[in-house]
């Protein structure tokens, strides 16, 4: 999954906002089609008519503004219990949550990273492994997500 988009953000963001929704984040895969994928929240959870809702204002400002070449799909979501992390507010913001990063590039031979998120620090992220601390840029950060605690939701449902 590549970083998020900031000029589609910038784009869509107002839209999203104007509808009583965070915009967590925007996505694009190229492919053929390419796959453009808006992730929205609110206090009160997001139900599919939100989506839709949220869908139809969005295509409706991608026809006018044609920001994206070529082909593609409009998918628009929660970020689910494995919510992504794009901006400096989301690491900071989860502190003390679990999470899985994949660089950009390999760092001491490894791209993928799982760990205590510590928050930012100097404006890098900081990650505590089982055996050291990373420190990486938002710039070298390709993925980045929450890994569930699906024992602690059970219990919040119980």
């Amino acid at each position: 999954m590549p970083r998020e988009s900031a000029e589609l953000r910038k784009l869509l963001e107002p839209v999203v906002t104007a509808l009583g929704f965070d915009l967590v984040g925007v996505e694009f895969l190229p492919g053929s089609p390419g796959l453009l994928r808006v992730y929205i929240d609110n206090e009160s959870g997001i139900s599919a008519e939100n989506c839709e809702a949220v869908s139809r204002q969005v295509s409706a400002l991608l026809d006018v503004e044609d920001p994206i070449a070529g082909r593609y799909a409009l998918e628009v979501s929660s970020p689910g219990l494995d919510r992504p992390l794009f901006r400096a507010i989301d690491f900071s913001r989860f502190t003390g949550a679990t999470v899985r990063l994949r660089l950009v590039a390999p760092l001491d031979g490894r791209r993928k990273f799982k760990g205590i998120l510590m928050g930012m620090k100097d404006n890098h992220v900081v990650v505590q492994l089982e055996d050291a601390e990373l420190v990486v840029g938002l710039d070298e950060i390709d993925q980045a997500r929450l890994v569930p605690d699906y024992e602690s939701h059970r219990s919040e449902g119980a």
